[in-house]
């Protein structure tokens, strides 16, 4: 497999602040796996709805809107939580922070154009509309590539020397308390089938427990018929 998390030709990393590492940011990877998943599926699911078919439209606008209010509110955490402590602690890395700052507007102007669209297209089926949704997809994802790949390549190395391991763990906090619980589940399982089988044992073993205790017990469930519903006739990817 090839390493999605690299750096390309021209560009740079800020230095990293010497120092004991003081978390551990690289489960980045596994939340960004699991909206490239999501984004890279999303064009194709929603050019495959046939005209006027609004059961199908309205079961695939569904997942869309709740993987749309993830994606804003992962992105928001990180305004309220990350970028000021970086560029307070780590000045050096500023310039890199308003890059991630510039791709987030970026993506957030793309989630404003397709808000509308997707709503409208969810009720109706409509050809037109689906295809402009479907661009705006596109358009989200390859911003997308290049900010969530950066991130991790160019801020988590930062993110490590500078952050604790508390303040850490309050950012993906932040993310899951404004997650409602019904979406959480589902998108727990798409976090967990975006792992290597290695990576997703201890992933998930690291998680809180009444996450496994939740997922275990209704959570694979509701994965698995989200995923059926979606992709019929693909096999379910496994979780746990």
């Amino acid at each position: 497999m090839v390493e999605f998390y690299v750096a390309e030709p021209g560009e740079t990393a800020p230095p990293v602040p010497e120092g004991p590492q003081l978390c551990n940011g690289q489960d980045m990877r596994v939340v960004h796996n699991a909206f490239l998943w999501s984004y890279e599926r999303a064009p194709g699911l929603v050019r495959s709805v046939a005209a006027a078919d609004t059961a199908r439209s309205e079961l695939v606008g569904r997942w869309l809107t709740d993987i749309d209010a993830t994606l804003h509110e992962h992105h928001h955490s990180e305004d309220q939580l990350l970028w000021d402590k970086l560029e307070q602690r780590a000045p050096a890395c500023a310039l890199h922070v308003s890059q991630m700052r510039a791709h987030h507007a970026q993506v957030q102007q793309l989630l404003n154009e397709a808000g509308p669209l997707l709503a409208r297209w969810r009720g109706t089926a409509d050809p037109a509309d689906g295809e402009r949704l479907a661009d705006a997809y596109e358009r989200m994802l390859a911003v997308l590539k290049v900010h969530l790949r950066r991130e991790v390549v160019e801020i988590i190395p930062v993110v490590e020397r500078v952050l604790t391991e508390r303040e850490w763990e309050g950012l993906g906090e932040h993310t899951m308390d404004a997650i409602p619980k019904s979406r959480l589940m589902p998108q727990f399982g798409i976090l967990l089938a975006n792992l290597e089988p290695d990576d997703r044992t201890r992933f998930f073993s690291e998680s809180p427990a009444f996450v496994r205790v939740l997922y275990r017990a209704v959570g694979k469930r509701q994965y698995a018929k989200m995923h059926r519903g979606l992709f019929p006739g693909e096999p379910v990817p496994p979780t746990v």
